[in-house]
């Protein structure tokens, strides 16, 4: 079967060595990654989803905020890993925070009180889709990333270094690069394991 879309999201693998030098421009990655979260599903259109997209320093940042939050609650003899961990992360071109608005969230909860419950759930939906969205969009430009959840551990620190707004709740961070190292092969689990097919 040949698919466009499935060859485009077949390129978004996860890549921990991660370099500076990328395929495109800051100004082209970051229209690109807007354009990714801005056509990311959302229910009832919520559109809850927010990104803030850190080049050079300004994503340093975040990775020293991490480490050191790290080194206070990982013993000294285990912190090395870590710290590469950290480093390697930091090593990348940028990276972009993910968050979903609370406020959106308790809006769309007021309004549609017989769906309060799920919206929460909703919205994490919403947040998994523009991740995959911006994921699949670097990849395709040649761009490497990972996926990585530090939160809530390091939520105060970013919002206040940032300047970002109280009901934003930081769900991922993404660094981001070029590749410095090939792919290790992807495997998958059979398919009868997975699916089911009636009809």
């Amino acid at each position: 079967m040949s698919n466009d879309f499935i060859k485009a999201i077949s390129l978004r693998r996860t890549q921990y060595a991660l370099g500076k030098n990328l395929p495109i421009s800051k100004e082209d990655v970051t229209k690109l990654i807007k354009e990714a979260v801005r056509l990311a599903p959302s229910s009832f259109n919520s559109q809850s989803s927010r990104a803030v997209i850190l080049f050079g320093e300004q994503s340093e940042k975040v990775w020293s905020i991490t480490k050191e939050t790290l080194r206070a609650m990982v013993p000294a003899d285990a912190f090395a890993s870590t710290e590469a961990k950290m480093n390697s992360f930091a090593a990348g071109a940028g990276t972009v925070l993910f968050f979903e608005d609370q406020d959106t969230i308790a809006n769309l909860q007021e309004k549609f009180p017989l769906y309060a419950a799920n919206f929460p759930i909703f919205s994490d939906h919403s947040a998994g889709m523009a991740q995959f969205a911006v994921w699949s969009a670097l990849a395709n430009a040649g761009i490497g990333a990972s996926l990585q959840h530090y939160n809530p551990l390091i939520d105060a620190e970013i919002a206040e270094t940032f300047g970002l707004s109280k009901s934003w709740k930081l769900l991922a961070q993404m660094p981001f690069g070029s590749n410095e190292a090939p792919f290790s092969e992807k495997t998958f689990i059979d398919d009868e394991s997975r699916f089911a097919v009636f009809g």
